[in-house]
């Protein structure tokens, strides 16, 4: 039996067991824009026809990692030069949302096979890991703190931990904690798409998780996973929202179909926000994710309305931010 909330609140620090991962998350992936190099890096990123990207992650490097819905392959790319290669042959099932630890593990979220954890060095599959026996379900994001990687299914009101030991250790396969989602959540029945992105309040005591369909914002409890919608004023609602890049206070937003990103200034504790501007770009093909390098944001054209193909040609967008 995975443990209960109970057991999961003793993997929660006084301060929150986000409070050591959230802040350490974005100052390793970002620089100040007076701090990043001149504007010679690619903009327009190809990957090899038929991919079929989703998620993205980077890290303190130049590079960033990409799964493919097709056959779940990790593929790396050099955002100096834009050149790339598949580091890992995927199991034939899809690599969805993807974060980077600072030991080079890529943590995947695997649709209906639940979630893996992969070594970028050697291309090794580490740990894999059934999350729920629940149906249906669609594991579609994760968020990583030093503390516990934390997923989101789109069909099932449920976020699952992974709880991390000492110096990151892996938990066995029945060390997986589920938190149902509860006050304001609103979970659409069967496989409309709910919760999405995840990531972490800006004081990082709790998450906010995207609810696509509805386009609401949920910031929630991680102790108990009751929800509160966060205030986001008079902005449109989030239909169609995706994945979630939070640096400082600064919310970033991708909305799929919408070709944009949102982006939003939070309150500390991420209960509320106020809309600031929409980026967009005429190379966006229905975005997914998100990820930051330096003073731009990187995205995946996952192109969702397009039929895909052997043949179909996808590329990764650099946008500033």
């Amino acid at each position: 039996m995975a443990p209960t909330h109970g057991s999961f609140a003793r993997h929660v620090s006084r301060r929150g067991l986000l409070a050591a991962g959230a802040a350490t998350v974005s100052a390793a992936l970002v620089a100040s824009p007076a701090a990043a190099s001149p504007k010679t890096l690619p903009t327009l990123i190809s990957l090899p026809n038929g991919f079929r990207p989703e998620g993205i992650a980077t890290g303190a490097g130049p590079y960033a990692y990409l799964g493919s819905l097709g056959d779940g392959s990790i593929y790396r790319a050099d955002l100096r030069t834009g050149a790339g290669e598949i580091i890992s042959t995927g199991p034939g099932t899809p690599s969805v949302g993807l974060k980077l630890d600072g030991q080079g593990r890529l943590f995947v979220a695997a649709r209906a096979e639940g979630a893996r954890v992969v070594d970028t060095r050697t291309g090794a599959v580490l740990a894999s890991y059934a999350l729920t026996t629940a149906t249906p379900t669609f594991v579609n994001d994760v968020f990583l703190t030093r503390r516990a990687a934390i997923f989101t299914d789109s069909f099932q009101p449920t976020l699952y931990v992974l709880p991390l030991g000492r110096g990151g250790a892996l938990p066995g396969a029945g060390d997986v904690v589920r938190i149902t989602l509860s006050g304001d959540w609103n979970q659409v029945p069967g496989e409309a798409i709910n919760a999405n992105g995840i990531t972490a309040t800006p004081d990082g005591k709790a998450l906010l998780v995207v609810q696509s369909g509805v386009g609401g914002l949920h910031r929630v409890d991680p102790r108990t996973g009751v929800t509160r919608l966060v205030g986001l004023g008079d902005a449109a609602p989030l239909t169609n929202g995706d994945g979630l890049l939070l640096v400082g206070r600064t919310l970033y937003v991708v909305q799929n179909q919408q070709n944009a990103i949102d982006v939003f200034t939070l309150s500390p504790d991420g209960s509320s926000g106020v809309f600031q501007r929409r980026i967009t770009d005429p190379d966006f093909d229905v975005p997914t994710t998100v990820a930051a390098y330096r003073n731009r944001l990187y995205l995946p054209n996952a192109r969702f309305s397009t039929a895909p193909t052997p043949e179909t040609t996808y590329a990764v967008v650099a946008v500033d931010r």
